[in-house]
């Protein structure tokens, strides 16, 4: 058995490489869909007459004429387009197309074709060029890094490690630094404050000189933008409530939307505002715009289809009037729930007056991407492949969408699709306060945080669990109180969502989870398991350390209950827990089932001192080093 393992797992990881090509979805891994085109990044041209729009699962970029509301032509392009820049000069599109082996496209943009490719990381995203057009950044999501590529030699010139997922990038001005949004947190969920961040990247020496921390309970980090005049920077994101139980939805109790202010000058949180209502939640806030004078900040929300369109200087304005602390001078404004600065991200008022919520047109669905040009706000609309047009200057005008492709004779979309859109659809949910992706990300993985869901009792939170594979490997929750994934379908709809929907909805979601694939680990050396990696596997699988005797078989668990020392102050001395799988567990943490290990190496040291999660004490640090690089390779 071990010594097939590598070949299964070398076939495995190839076949991966070659599936991951034009995949659809917000990485690879994620299912085809139909002949659907899931637009999901854009670009304006500078003269705002082109834009340039990145389809996921058609694998292309779509050359757009604002004025005719035509398509020009399609460019192919090697894998999902995920993000998209244009050189200073707009001569240049670059394209990044993410997959295990990304690559970066060079398309120039007076032939619409692609002209040099550059080698990439695992899943690259947000290009983004520096001021003088010689260095082009680049997010490897899965990489956990930021690559410098040098353009006249098309090669990485420099790697620079950040906590987890980098999303996103934004540039200063200067070309000093660059803001990555870090998509997850990166540390354990049993503690009191867990938040992901934004790091600061000094682009001169090449390093992270500071994360700016984001409030308690910050995550699924999405867009981030400059603004014009360089002294702010915006970064739209999720504010979750984990440390509540799930007894409700209204008022933000689970799950907030929010944006957070960072001010350029000090690199550090202005504030952070909520994009809700009191009684209507805008859930999954996305995309990031500035209007040319800065005045208008715009932010889509993908999962109630809808963009918030917020006076800058007056948000600003209204910040300033607040103090740091409690000042036992001021007069107390009982009208405002904010008394400080610090009341702010916890205020679902504070954006009265100051703030425009306009729903897309009743077809457009799901609005991850967004340019300006001119007065106009073009969104890409993922799900209805298809264009909105918001004119910020004439606000009474209705909302126009333009289709990116002609009407087919079919029904519609395929159950597939479908089920995708439902798991990002936040309508379905109570006053539309979050989705089924508000607490699995957009891919149905993890956020990252403790859940204190009902289903098993109330004060003991759980760590939120990845569905891949999850209708393979029954039972459903860490304590199995689901049957199947099927019935935690149903039951999550209704405990969850807090509404009664067609079992056709539930069918369509089934459907979506069981089309998941999982996606090569970057762990893996070109496709294969490495020499460490190799070297772990036979202490894997060996009778001294056990570690096989619940992780075999093709979906790496024995889908049975077990104690292995973990249980924890609040769980009850009897409890048992389901033995997760470790397919593609490089991605799924924090990990145990209340979240309180970082990383797979406290998993079997620090958390294991009894030896009964695997024997591992007698081990040597370079074996335990050979054993993580194994597991983290699935």
């Amino acid at each position: 058995m071990t010594t097939a393992a590598p070949t299964r797992l070398a076939r495995l990881a190839l076949a991966g490489l070659l599936l991951a090509a034009r995949i659809a979805g917000a990485v690879p891994g994620a299912p085809k869909s139909d002949a659907s085109l899931s637009p999901t990044s854009l670009v304006a041209s500078p003269d705002g007459h082109t834009l340039y729009v990145g389809c996921a699962t058609a694998g292309q970029v779509v050359v757009f004429d604002t004025a005719t509301r035509k398509v020009l032509r399609t460019v192919p392009v090697p894998d999902a387009p995920l993000g998209l820049a244009l050189a200073p000069d707009g001569r240049m599109l670059y394209v990044a197309c993410a997959a295990p082996r990304s690559t970066v496209c060079l398309v120039d943009t007076a032939r619409t074709r692609v002209v040099a490719r550059i080698p990439a990381g695992h899943t690259a995203m947000s290009p983004v060029p520096s001021p003088d057009g010689r260095t082009l950044y680049v997010c490897n999501r899965f990489d956990n890094e930021v690559a410098f590529l040098d353009l006249a030699s098309r090669h990485t010139t420099t790697r620079v490690r950040v906590p987890r997922e980098p999303i996103a990038a934004a540039l200063t001005p200067d070309g000093k630094f660059l803001l990555v949004a870090n998509h997850i947190h990166a540390g354990r969920a049993d503690i009191d404050v867990v938040a992901s961040s934004v790091s600061v990247v000094d682009t001169v020496l090449g390093t992270v000189t500071r994360e700016i921390a984001l409030p308690n309970g910050s995550g699924l980090l999405r867009e981030i933008r400059v603004s014009p005049d360089g002294r702010h920077a915006v970064v739209a994101h999720q504010l979750s409530r984990f440390h509540l139980p799930t007894t409700q939805v209204e008022r933000g109790w689970v799950n907030t939307s929010a944006a957070t202010i960072i001010d350029i000058a000090t690199l550090s949180r202005l504030n952070t505002v909520l994009l809700d209502n009191i009684d209507a939640g805008a859930a999954n806030p996305w995309a990031v715009a500035w209007s040319a004078d800065g005045h208008a900040l715009c932010v889509t929300h993908a999962g109630t289809h809808e963009l918030s369109v917020v006076d800058f200087p007056g948000l600003l304005a209204r910040l300033a009037t607040l103090p740091a602390t409690p000042d036992p001078a001021r007069p107390v404004d009982y009208t405002a729930a904010s008394q400080t600065a610090a009341d702010v991200p916890n205020d679902l008022s504070f954006l009265v007056g100051l703030r425009r919520r306009i729903p897309l047109a009743g077809t457009d669905r799901g609005p991850r991407a967004m340019a300006l040009a001119g007065t106009q706000a073009w969104i890409a609309n993922y799900f209805s492949d298809s264009l909105a047009v918001v004119d910020l200057a004439a606000p009474r005008s209705p909302v126009e969408s333009v289709p990116l492709s002609p009407p087919t004779a079919t029904a519609g979309p395929g159950i597939v699709r479908r089920g995708e859109l439902l798991f990002n659809d936040a309508t379905m949910c109570f006053q539309g306060w979050q989705s089924c992706s508000s607490c699995h990300s957009s891919d149905a993985r993890v956020d990252g945080f403790n859940w204190d869901n009902l289903n098993d009792g109330i004060g003991n939170p759980k760590n939120a669990k990845s569905l891949l594979q999850a209708h393979s490997t029954p039972p459903s929750m860490w304590m199995g109180v689901r049957t199947n994934a099927s019935v935690a379908v149903r039951a999550g709809i209704r405990n969850s969502m807090f509404t009664v929907r067609p079992a056709a909805d539930a069918d369509a979601l089934d459907a979506y989870l069981k089309s998941l694939r999982p996606i090569p680990s970057p762990h893996l050396a070109k496709g294969v398991l490495s020499a460490s990696a190799r070297r772990g596997e036979k202490l894997f699988s060996s009778p001294g350390v056990g570690c096989i005797g619940c992780h075999d078989g093709t979906f790496r668990t024995d889908m049975k209950f077990h104690n292995v020392g973990t249980v924890g102050k609040f769980d009850q001395p009897t409890d048992r827990f389901d033995t997760p799988s470790l397919v593609e567990v490089w991605r799924s943490g924090p990990y145990l089932h209340d979240g309180r290990s970082a990383t797979l190496r406290e998993v079997v040291t620090t958390f294991n001192p009894d030896d009964r999660h695997g024997t591992t004490s007698h081990l040597k640090p370079e074996q335990i080093d050979d054993l993580v690089e194994y597991v983290l390779s699935l």
